[in-house]
C-alpha cells in the first residue's frame, strides 16, 4: 500500500504545470482557481503536528514524522505545479536536538532516506535545493547528503526549495551581524554602510524575496524562531490540520486566504481597497 501511494506521488511529480491553480476542494465542490498574479512568490511552512497525529492513532511519534514526509512530497510538487517561486520548510531547529535520542535519530534517518529517494526527481524537475542553517553541525552522513544535494541542484532554475535544517532564526541574525562586524574590522565596509540591504545579503536567503505567506499547521500560533527577518511583513495562516493531513486542498485554502488579503506594508489603505 505504501509503495503504491509513493509511486502515485512520484508520478504526479511529472505532470504539466497549469496556468491556473485548479484543484478540487472536495468531491462536491467545483475546482477552485487562482490567477498567478495573486500567488505569493515565497511561501514558508512550519510543519507542525506530526507527533500529535501519531498519538491520536496510537502510533509512535516516528510514524508521524514518516507520514509528514509523504505530505511534504506532495506540497513540494504542488508548489512547483502552481508556480511558487520559493518554498521554505522548517525541517529541524537548533532546539530540536533537545528531543529524545530516539526521535532525533529517527528524524536524521528520515533525512537521509528523503534525499536518497527524492533527489533524482527534484533535479529532473529543475528544483534548486538550499539548506538554511548550520550544515557543519549535522552528523557526517546527513552533512554529506545535504551538501551533495545542494551541489547537484545549484544550477537549477525552477522552484527554490529551502530546507531549514539545524536552523535558528536568532542564530542566523547573530551570524549575519558577526560577518558584517568582521567586514567593518577589515576595513571593507564602513559602519554607516550597514543598512537593511547589507544585512539581508548576509542571511541564508540572500537574493530571495522576503516571505509573502507563512503557514503553520496544527493550530499553534507562534513563529518558533523561524525566519524572524524574512517574515517581517508576511501574511500568516494558522491551520488546525496536523501536518501529515495537510494536502493540496488545505494548501489551496491558505493560498486563497492570502489572495484575499490586502498587503499594505505599513502604508495607508488605498481608497476602494478591501484591506
Amino acid at each position: 500500500m505504501f509503495a503504491e501511494r509513493l509511486g502515485k506521488l512520484l508520478g504526479d511529480l511529472f505532470g504539466a504545470k497549469p496556468k491556473y491553480i485548479t484543484v478540487p476542494v472536495s468531491t462536491a465542490a467545483p475546482a477552485q482557481a487562482l490567477p498567478p498574479d495573486r500567488l505569493p512568490r515565497h511561501v514558508a511552512i512550519i510543519m507542525d503536528g506530526n507527533g500529535r497525529w501519531a498519538n491520536a492513532r496510537n502510533l509512535p511519534r516516528t510514524a508521524g514524522h514518516a507520514a509528514g514526509t509523504e505530505a511534504l512530497r506532495d506540497i513540494i510538487r504542488a508548489s512547483d505545479d502552481w508556480g511558487i517561486e520559493c518554498l521554505t520548510i522548517y525541517a529541524f531547529s537548533t532546539e530540536n536536538w533537545a528531543r529524545s535520542k530516539d526521535e532525533v535519530g529517527a528524524l536524521m534517518s528520515l533525512l537521509l532516506r528523503y534525499f536518497a529517494s527524492e533527489i533524482d526527481e527534484l533535479d529532473e524537475k529543475n528544483v534548486r535545493i538550499l539548506i538554511l542553517g548550520d550544515v557543519d553541525g549535522l552528523p557526517a552522513p546527513q552533512r554529506e547528503a545535504v551538501v551533495n544535494a545542494m551541489a547537484r541542484t545549484r544550477g537549477n532554475t525552477g522552484l527554490k526549495l529551502n530546507i531549514a535544517l539545524n536552523y535558528g532564526g536568532r542564530a542566523e541574525l547573530v551570524r549575519a551581524a558577526r560577518t558584517l562586524a568582521r567586514r567593518v574590522q577589515a576595513g571593507e565596509l564602513a559602519p554607516d554602510g550597514i543598512d537593511e540591504a547589507a544585512f539581508a545579503a548576509e542571511l541564508y536567503t540572500a537574493g530571495m524575496p522576503d516571505v509573502d505567506l507563512l503557514i503553520r499547521t496544527s493550530g499553534e500560533m507562534r513563529l518558533s524562531n523561524f525566519l524572524p527577518w524574512q517574515t517581517a511583513y508576511a501574511e500568516m495562516v494558522f491551520d488546525r490540520t496536523y501536518w501529515p493531513d495537510f494536502d493540496r486542498a488545505a494548501y489551496l485554502r491558505a493560498l486563497r486566504e492570502y489572495a484575499g488579503r490586502s498587503r499594505r506594508f505599513g502604508k495607508e489603505k488605498a481608497e476602494g481597497s478591501n484591506g
